[in-house]
């Protein structure tokens, strides 16, 4: 007889319990849709089991899909629009372009071209684990600025890199090896993402938003140029980026930390693999045509109507892998965790996003916004507290463009009502946008990726992540604000 495999009683019931508190006994507040309300119960109900490790994170995404639709809180008034409300996730090119950029990275394990770019990175800074680390950050800070999709840039590039270096120092995820080095790097990798985005307007897709919405708020005399905000960011994030590895460092110290042999070792796995195989060039080939799509090189070639989004760049990537043979569609399916992170970075982003639609993030905005006015601080408190709100906040937003455009109007303008100069707190709010990615596995679509390869524990994840983003604030406000005065920005 096959062995159950339930839900854990005890993480199961303390979910369902807040689920119910929120639903049936804290009163939906005035000016409340109570269908917000009751998805805010089960949006944190569905956290709370995640984090409790109910059932796979799956299977937990799953019975929150079934619990939307049955429930009808985006849609009472008809059962096949419901169902279709819970399903839409599914219709995010977001989610796609995170499982197809699992699938294609498979290519790099496949045709040995990632271990041979692994050794190679190895050859040049392996002599310490911290030296891979910060060369790590140096590629992809040279990618961010041509990489508009921050997730085909941490997930799609960097990380198969990563993992390449980590498999060879016999650090796997699935056979309890990580701890040698494959979770240190995995944490340094992500958490090197939401730094380079914050560096460039192109660094990812929201910020020209962020430029637009304080132009619109503060006059086009507070417009950010590429150039400003590439000015502004530099000095900030030099010392994130140099500080970061070193944090994480301390907090889950790898097992291997000196290897002086390391780049001896890395030359002569090279010389074993010998010269580079025609799957091997192929799959250079194809993420070499998948930068310069993710890159937008097509439209500033040959013009706008030339411009390829990213998620159909990735699937042009994984379709060339398919046709040449460099992957089968055997080894797609065979993927569990790119199917894996669909499910369940669909159901999250679905739930987000109808608490925006239906006018939850709104109100909460506008209240806190009213609140932090009656309680007559100065401004520089109160942009203080505006922004420590915005970032963490982020906890319930498996987007940035969606938490961007849920509350950057609403606290920027709040910000400015309580005398804060437009610059100073536009560049606070714009940096931390991309700040705000370090605290979840789903905050942003670099995430799921990078932590789905299983290198790392949730509870680790969260701790690196909330750690990261008070040092990232303290460096980016403190240090940033004397930066920017300096440059007469405000």
């Amino acid at each position: 007889m096959n062995k159950l495999t339930p839900l854990k009683p005890v993480p199961t019931l303390i979910a369902v319990l807040i689920t119910l508190i929120i639903w049936f006994l804290i009163p939906v507040p005035e000016g409340v849709n109570p269908d917000a309300w009751h998805l805010l119960a089960l949006f944190v109900g569905t956290i709370v089991a995640i984090i409790g490790k109910a059932l796979p994170i799956g299977g937990v995404a799953i019975i929150a899909i079934a619990l939307v639709a049955v429930t009808g809180v985006t849609n009472p008034d008809s059962t096949k629009a419901a169902i279709a409300d819970a399903l839409s996730g599914f219709s995010n090119d977001l989610i796609w372009l995170i499982g197809i950029s699992i699938m294609v990275s498979m290519s790099l394990n496949k045709t040995g071209l990632g271990a041979r770019i692994g050794y190679y990175v190895i050859s040049l800074f392996g002599k310490k684990t911290l030296g891979i680390a910060y060369s790590l950050a140096i590629a992809e800070t040279l990618l961010a600025p041509v990489t508009p999709s921050n997730t085909a840039r941490g997930g799609g590039i960097m990380h198969p890199i990563m993992r390449s270096i980590a498999d060879s120092f016999g650090s796997k995820a699935d056979d309890g090896t990580t701890g040698k080095i494959g979770r240190y790097l995995s944490l340094v990798n992500y958490n090197i993402n939401p730094i380079t985005s914050a560096m460039f307007i192109t660094a990812t897709a929201p910020n020209p938003l962020i430029v637009s919405l304080i132009v619109s708020e503060a006059g086009g005399a507070n417009e950010l140029t590429w150039a400003m905000w590439a000015v502004a960011a530099f000095v900030p994030a030099l010392v994130s980026l140099i500080l970061m590895p070193l944090v994480i460092y301390f907090m889950y110290k790898p097992e291997i930390t000196s290897t002086p042999n390391a780049p001896h070792f890395a030359k002569e796995r090279l010389k074993q693999l010998g010269s580079i195989s025609l799957p091997e060039v192929i799959t250079l080939g194809v993420f070499l045509l998948l930068l310069l799509m993710w890159a937008g090189v097509p439209a500033m070639l040959f013009g706008p109507n030339y411009s390829i989004n990213p998620t159909t760049a990735a699937f042009i990537g994984l379709g060339i892998l398919l046709a040449t043979g460099v992957i089968s569609w055997d080894d797609v399916l065979k993927n569990k965790g790119a199917w894996d992170t669909v499910v369940w970075f669909a159901a999250l982003v679905m739930m987000a996003s109808f608490l925006g639609k239906l006018g939850l993030i709104k109100w909460m905005s506008i209240s806190v916004g009213t609140s932090i006015d009656n309680m007559g601080v100065s401004w520089v408190w109160g942009a203080l507290i505006l922004v420590l709100i915005y970032v963490y906040s982020h906890y319930f937003f498996a987007s940035t463009t969606a938490h961007i455009t849920a509350m950057f109007a609403a606290f920027f303008a709040a910000g400015l009502a309580l005398g804060a100069p437009p610059m100073l707190l536009g560049l606070t709010l714009a940096f931390s946008s991309s700040l705000m990615m370090s605290l979840t596995h789903y905050g942003t679509g670099t995430a799921p990726i990078i932590f789905g390869s299983g290198y790392t524990t949730l509870s680790e994840w969260w701790k690196v992540g909330f750690v990261m983003s008070v040092v990232n604030l303290i460096i980016w406000i403190g240090l940033g604000s004397v930066w920017w005065k300096f440059l007469g920005y405000w």
